[in-house]
């Protein structure tokens, strides 16, 4: 490993490589993160009940994405290791499944979200007065689910590409568009007074339904804009290509997705339990989880901005046979993401109070949010090298193992010691982070061992050349 990253570091073209991919995706998180930070902190000056359900659904929400995401770095990988092979026909047949992928996902998943959103705030065991709000929102922000598969699989075709500025410019429109609307749907209307002005402000006033209708509208923004943006894209050669089933290639994206798709359903399943034990816990945990979960996201920015650079320039070594490439990249994005995020948990570790009170005025959760924010504050550098190792390996098209990995951790540390924590022991919220924790160092443990032993080199048709790469 340190002599790939000495050497990347000495390349100032491979530099240059992983700096050009990597900026847009990193400052794409962070106004995603934005987005998720002012969406947060308007409904959080509702009250605790308006933050609980919110947050409720959230872990809904992940799960709802996995399979799109799944399958979107199954295209990726497709169409990145057939650029690095110099496949063109291949990359385009590959963009030419992503439309399909789309259209079907969207469909089923807006059909089966719109179905339980009654019910669901029941079933994961959400306080009676939160009920109500949270399936609103939940049903709100799910009716529009074609258009978030568009903006989720073509801005990872665009990826695969080396095209990551455009996603950027889009992801930037549709979260202004959802700030912009969610002041205007959220809040009453109001008279703002600047010096001796007085300007008056309309709003809807409509609560937790209002910042539902924002996220929609955004979602039908950046799906719009994201799908039209592939279809123009010279190097995808979408527009003019009859859209239709190549079952090989087909194959090949869900082979590659379904390992994915299987972690993030079983980890979000997992994130889904997890919640369900927290609400036992009481509004207030609820409240203080939910905020905590979202303050957190921006310390992992570098590492998920980084991850897509990862997985994109992994498939083109891979394709191109390059195990020198492969294994620079790797090692180097690694490296920048781990220091990125370590400087990063320094802060969350000696300001959380500070964070949190960007999103609620109740002391009592702030405070409580505060102390699972230290906790978890430890464990970010080692998080970042779970981040761009998935994203190593889903960009070489390896994912079963790291399914594995994660089924294990999510359920046999995560899960079952909150359960523990909680219906056992009687603990609180700090107990059930520190849980958390040890999900994300086992899988930490897991991931660097698999690399190192450069097993999952060999279906790449690539040596294991593990004295020169670790």
């Amino acid at each position: 490993m340190f002599y790939s990253i000495r050497s990347t570091v000495r390349d100032r073209a491979m530099m240059h490589t992983i700096f050009i991919l990597a900026w847009p995706t990193v400052m794409e998180q962070a106004l995603q993160t934005i987005v998720q930070y002012a969406d947060t902190a308007q409904v959080g000056t509702i009250g605790a009940n308006a933050s609980a359900a919110v947050g409720l659904t959230t872990t809904m929400m992940w799960l709802i994405n996995s399979p799109m995401f799944a399958l979107a770095m199954g295209v990726l990988s497709c169409i990145s290791r057939a650029l690095g092979g110099k496949d063109v026909e291949r990359a385009r047949k590959a963009a030419a499944q992503s439309v399909i992928i789309t259209v079907v996902l969207g469909v089923f998943l807006g059909v089966i979200t719109l179905s339980i959103s009654p019910f669901l705030p029941g079933w994961l065991g959400g306080a009676p007065e939160i009920q109500k709000d949270a399936s609103i929102y939940f049903a709100i922000v799910c009716a529009p689910m074609i258009f978030r598969a568009s903006s989720i699989v073509f801005g990872s075709v665009l990826r695969a590409t080396g095209n990551t500025k455009t996603p950027m410019l889009i992801n930037t429109i549709m979260n202004i568009t959802n700030i912009v609307l969610n002041f205007l749907f959220i809040n009453p209307s109001q008279v703002w007074r600047i010096g001796p002005f007085s300007i008056p402000m309309w709003g809807a006033g409509l609560g937790v339904m209002g910042a539902a209708i924002a996220t929609a509208i955004a979602y039908m923004v950046g799906g719009i804009l994201m799908a039209a943006a592939a279809w123009r894209d010279p190097a995808l050669g979408l527009k003019g290509q009859k859209i239709r089933l190549d079952r090989e290639v087909m194959g090949q994206c869900i082979r590659i997705g379904t390992p994915i798709a299987a972690e993030r359903i079983t980890a979000c399943l997992g994130q889904v339990v997890f919640t369900s034990l927290i609400a036992r816990l009481g509004t207030i945990s609820m409240a203080a989880h939910s905020i905590a979960i979202t303050a957190e996201q921006a310390f992992y920015i570098p590492g998920y901005g980084m991850q897509a650079a990862a997985a994109t320039l992994s498939g083109h070594s891979a394709g191109a046979k390059d195990e020198k490439k492969l294994m620079q990249y790797s090692s180097t994005i690694t490296m920048i993401a781990v220091l990125l995020m370590g400087a990063l948990s320094i802060l969350l570790f000696l300001f959380p109070s500070v964070v949190m009170g960007i999103f609620s005025r109740d002391q009592e959760v702030i405070g409580l949010g505060a102390q699972v924010l230290r906790i978890v504050a430890v464990s970010e550098p080692f998080f970042a090298v779970v981040i761009i190792m998935e994203g190593i390996f889903n960009g070489v098209g390896d994912t079963k193992v790291p399914f594995v990995f994660s089924l294990f951790s999510m359920w046999g540390v995560r899960i079952l010691f909150t359960y523990l924590c909680v219906t056992f022991f009687h603990l609180g919220l700090a107990a059930v982070w520190l849980c958390m924790v040890g999900d994300n160092m086992t899988r930490f443990v897991c991931m660097v061992i698999r690399y190192g032993k450069g097993s999952w080199k060999k279906h790449l048709g690539l040596g294991e050349r593990t004295g020169n790469s670790v």
